[in-house]
């Protein structure tokens, strides 16, 4: 996701994105490391996503 339509959607919109994607994550690390799966910078970007969304929900909370 890019940051300029994580900065498009409310601060519910994030939070319920930031769920729907950290069970992305830990679904994708679970069944990698039980056996290696095709494209392992989907993790790497996940991750990323993640990070990109918590960001900018501590922004629309502090403002």
């Amino acid at each position: 996701m890019k940051k300029a339509d994580i900065k498009n959607l409310s601060a519910g919109d994030i939070q319920n994105k930031l769920v729907e994607v950290k069970a992305d994550f830990y679904k994708m690390k679970l069944s990698h490391s039980i056996s290696p799966i095709e494209n392992p910078i989907q993790i790497k970007d996940l991750r990323r996503t993640i990070a990109r969304l918590e960001t900018e929900l501590t922004l629309k909370q502090q403002s």
